[in-house]
């Protein structure tokens, strides 16, 4: 395919769209895979409220849901080739949260920390610059900022209200069962993976440490404003999650939709972020994130080779079978999806899919791509 790769215009611009023969693709498994992700709508009901205290992630009180929530919408989604639209379906405008999806746009103001200096080296220990008593002690003082990214830091303590302990022995293929919440001895940082939102909620709290503004600030000026985004995303902490900054309240954003918070967003921007990563960091020639960011990101964690920075790889096809290995996702619970397939120049953005059917929807992808 001959086309030069597109950035999109700023949104309320238009998406400029290719049909799938000059994109390369085969329309008739395009339009399969739209219509699939439309009739596979995730199980959970439209009453997120309803869900979170259902007790899904964990009983009462844990489950108490410290942040706002608001029902969900309809499926809906996007898939760009070389940046066009080939296809879409649904509203894909509608602003919903967006659950885990947010852990990776943490990683991508750790790049932005990274590149103001504010973060000298990623395994360099968080009680270095980072003085507010979460890092004190012989384990939490051994915890590094790579530690925090992987999901490794074993972190230990309350924070907002949460105990890490509510998310110990959390096993995502069995969400919502399993042993989760069980005490356990906790391991020497960066020894043991666990996907725990207390401790990404602490990385969050950590990175407003260090730059000493409100995260969702810095994500519109430093990201999208740049890369032309809707002013229709927000991103929001708990009632219980405002820190004093040098005297100046300020509220600390959450790394998913838990209890509550979270990022509120629609597919099209989501899409933006993924083609930011995909096009590594740059976007219509202006720098935005260092090329080392994303490549140090999508670099599988020893513990976990299908983890990177707070994104989703797919090592060994360990995540999904019918995606290439290359790709890697920005996932949330609820069937939140942005699929990133580099090899393929392609970005596509799934929002309340069946989790059970994300597979089948990359294997059509493919079968278009053939």
């Amino acid at each position: 395919m001959s086309l030069p790769p597109l950035f999109p215009p700023p949104h309320g611009n238009g998406w400029p769209e290719l049909s799938a023969d000059i994109a390369g693709m085969n329309w008739m498994w395009l339009e399969e895979a739209a219509r699939f992700a439309t009739e596979n709508e995730t199980p959970w009901p439209r009453d997120l409220r309803l869900h979170l205290e259902s007790g899904f992630f964990e009983p009462p009180p844990h489950n108490e849901i410290l942040g706002p929530i608001r029902p969900r919408g309809e499926p809906n989604g996007i898939v760009l080739r070389r940046g066009y639209k080939v296809v879409s379906w649904g509203d894909t405008e509608q602003v919903d949260f967006t659950f885990s999806a947010a852990k990776s746009y943490l990683s991508l103001l750790a790049g932005i920390a990274v590149m103001d200096g504010l973060i000298d080296d990623l395994d360099e220990r968080v009680c270095v610059t980072v003085a507010d008593g979460g890092f004190e002690g012989a384990h939490n003082g051994a915890i590094t900022w790579r530690h925090l990214l992987q999901n490794t830091s074993e972190w230990e303590g309350e924070l907002f209200g949460k105990s890490d302990l509510i998310d110990r022995n959390r096993n995502l293929a069995v969400e919502g069962k399993g042993r989760k919440g069980e005490a356990r001895p906790l391991q020497v940082p960066g020894t043991h993976w666990e996907y725990n939102d207390v401790r990404v909620n602490r990385l969050a709290l950590a990175l407003l440490r260090r730059f000493k503004r409100p995260l969702p600030e810095v994500f519109a000026e430093r990201i999208m404003r740049r890369i032309g985004a809707s002013d229709d995303w927000s991103w929001h902490g708990y009632r219980t999650s405002t820190v004093d900054v040098d005297g100046v309240a300020i509220e600390s954003v959450s790394g998913g939709t838990h209890w509550g918070g979270g990022m509120l967003i629609h597919a099209e921007d989501q899409a933006r972020i993924g083609l930011l990563m995909q096009r590594k960091g740059v976007w219509n020639g202006q720098r935005i994130l260092p090329e080392r960011w994303i490549d140090d990101s999508l670099t599988p964690c020893p513990l976990n080779r299908n983890y990177g920075l707070l994104w989703w790889l797919n090592t060994g096809h360990g995540r999904y079978k019918s995606a290439p290995e290359g790709s890697f996702f920005a996932s949330g619970a609820g069937g939140n999806l942005t699929w990133v397939l580099p090899e393929q120049d392609l970005v596509a953005v799934m929002r309340w899919l069946d989790p059970t059917a994300v597979d089948t929807f990359t294997r059509l992808i493919m079968q278009a791509l053939a």
